[in-house]
C-alpha cells in the first residue's frame, strides 16, 4: 500500500470502475462513489451510495474519505450524464439534470476536497470531460455537452493556476467515443458513424491510462488530455 487515497465518482461501471481498478492496482486506497453502487469486499475500497448534485453528497463522500481512510491525495470527477438533443428540443428537466451531475457536482466536491488538500499541503483533481465539448460534429448534436464539459475545462485551467502555489494540481481528460455498456464497440457508437485517424473506439483502459499518467506526472497541471484517437487532431 502507497497510504495514497482517490476518491472516485461514477465509479460503479466503464470509465469509473476502471479508474478504481486502476489505482488499486497502485496500491492506492479508493473512496468509489455512485448513486447506484455495491459494498466492496476490499478493505481498502469505501463505496458511498449517493449521487452528486448537492453540498450534502460531498460532504458524505468527502467525510467518509477522512473517516476511513484520514486523507485525499486525488479527486476524479468522473460522474455524469450526456443527454444528447437537439437544442430546441431540450427541456427544463434535461437542463436541470445535466447541470447537477456535471457542474454542481463537480463544484462542491471539488471545493471540498481541495479544502482539505490545501491543509495538507498538495493533492490532484482530475476532471473527465468529453471531446465533443470542444469539437463540434455534424449530425451529433452536442450543445448542452459542450456547455457543461467546456465549463469544466475552464475551470480546470483556473484552479490550476489558483492552486499550484500550495501544491494542487488540476486536470483533466477528454476522451471521445469509448466503449462501455452505454456505448458498444463498434463503428456505429462513433459520432457522426466514422471512426477516427487511430481507426477503433476507444477502450476503458486507455483513459485509465490517460489518468494514471497524469497521476505520475508532477510537472504537469492545468492540462486537457485528449484520448480520442486523434479526433480532434483530425478536425
Amino acid at each position: 500500500m502507497t497510504g495514497k487515497v482517490a476518491v472516485i465518482t461514477g465509479a460503479a461501471e466503464g470509465i469509473g470502475a476502471g479508474l478504481v481498478a486502476g489505482y488499486r492496482g497502485r496500491g492506492w486506497a479508493v473512496v468509489a462513489s455512485a448513486r447506484a453502487i455495491k459494498p466492496s469486499q476490499d478493505p481498502d475500497v469505501l463505496t458511498v451510495a449517493t449521487g452528486v448534485a448537492g453540498p450534502a453528497a460531498a460532504g458524505r463522500v468527502i467525510g467518509g474519505a477522512l473517516e476511513r481512510f484520514g486523507r485525499i491525495d486525488t479527486l476524479v470527477n468522473n460522474a455524469g450524464v450526456v443527454i444528447a438533443k437537439p437544442f430546441a428540443d431540450y427541456t427544463a428537466a434535461d437542463y436541470a439534470a445535466a447541470v447537477g451531475a456535471n457542474l454542481t457536482g463537480f463544484f462542491w466536491l471539488t471545493q471540498r476536497a481541495i479544502a482539505e488538500m490545501a491543509r495538507r499541503y498538495g493533492g490532484h483533481v482530475v476532471n473527465v470531460s468529453a471531446t465533443l465539448a470542444g469539437t463540434a460534429i455534424p449530425g451529433t448534436p452536442a450543445v448542452l455537452t459542450a456547455l457543461i464539459r467546456g465549463g469544466l475545462a475552464a475551470a480546470t485551467r483556473s484552479l490550476a493556476i489558483e492552486y499550484a502555489s500550495v501544491g494542487i494540481r488540476v486536470n483533466a481528460v477528454s476522451p471521445g467515443t469509448i466503449a462501455t455498456p452505454m456505448h458498444p464497440p463498434d463503428s456505429s457508437g462513433h459520432p457522426g458513424g466514422r471512426l477516427p485517424p487511430l481507426g477503433r473506439v476507444g477502450q476503458v483502459s486507455d483513459v485509465v491510462d490517460g489518468v494514471l499518467f497524469l497521476e505520475s506526472s508532477p510537472y504537469i497541471t492545468g492540462e486537457v488530455l485528449h484520448i480520442d484517437g486523434g479526433q480532434t487532431a483530425g478536425r
